[in-house]
């Protein structure tokens, strides 16, 4: 049979021979438009936040926090008492510098990196004055962002807080998280996994114990913990003879 040799000519591709190519542009021309449009706008709206009021207060939030922070640092080598604690946490005046509180940062600076960091430093305030029910609810508000050694360290002070409300699975199920957070970290890791062996056995849960020691001298070898001879004395007191 023969094939029909079709000829391509302007007249072939110009709108007009193609009554339903016209009429698609037609119909969907001011739809495309106004949605190209709204991007555009949605856009320049998105950089003029970011600009003009996302970066600016992720700055005035940085230089706000500073003194609190500061002085939550120096209560990290120094220690916690509850003066110092009120100040981190609701302002006042250090060393002759004004603290605004944590608290305060918050409330005013939603959103922002240092507003995150404060809720880490309120739920660890807030653990060593023994308001354990509000050191929960700020550690477990607190994102990480993926900065696992931060991560391992507020799952170890959640652990420690339900452990002294005496909630034992929470206690023992955060201690456990934080040993499981990143394997390939040896010291936080095996730290976090000691705790969690040694909270298992004082709680009598003797199975836990003993499975998280194990992976400490299985999978840490190397750690001080392992080459003092300290791991294999809790696992002979819980009846495992190597």
């Amino acid at each position: 049979m023969a094939t029909k040799k079709v000829t391509v000519t302007e007249d072939n591709l110009h709108p007009k021979t193609h009554p339903v190519r016209k009429d698609f542009w037609m119909t969907y021309s001011k739809p495309v438009i106004y949605i190209g449009g709204a991007l555009i706008l949605l856009m320049g709206a998105w950089f003029g936040y970011k600009k003009l009021v996302k970066e600016p207060k992720e700055q005035k939030a940085a230089e706000m926090i500073f003194p609190a922070e500061f002085l939550f640092d120096k209560m990290a080598v120094t220690g916690f008492t509850k003066d110092s604690v009120n100040t981190v946490l609701n302002g006042g005046v250090n060393e002759g510098v004004p603290v605004t509180g944590l608290l305060k940062i918050m409330n005013n600076y939603s959103g922002t990196a240092a507003a995150n960091r404060a809720t880490y430093m309120t739920g660890a305030s807030y653990l060593h004055i023994k308001s354990f029910d509000k050191a929960i609810k700020y550690l477990k508000e607190f994102d990480a962002n993926g900065a696992t050694q931060v991560d391992i360290k507020r799952n170890i002070l959640l652990g420690h807080a339900y452990a002294e409300l005496k909630k034992t699975d929470d206690a023992l199920s955060a201690y456990k998280k934080a040993a499981a957070l990143n394997d390939k970290d040896e010291a936080f890791t095996t730290d976090a996994l000691i705790m969690a062996a040694a909270y298992a056995e004082s709680v009598g849960k003797p199975k836990d114990a003993i499975e998280l020691y194990q992976k400490v001298k299985n999978n840490y070898p190397s750690a001080q913990a392992v080459q003092s001879g300290d791991v294999d004395k809790n696992l002979a007191k819980l009846g495992v003879l190597n």
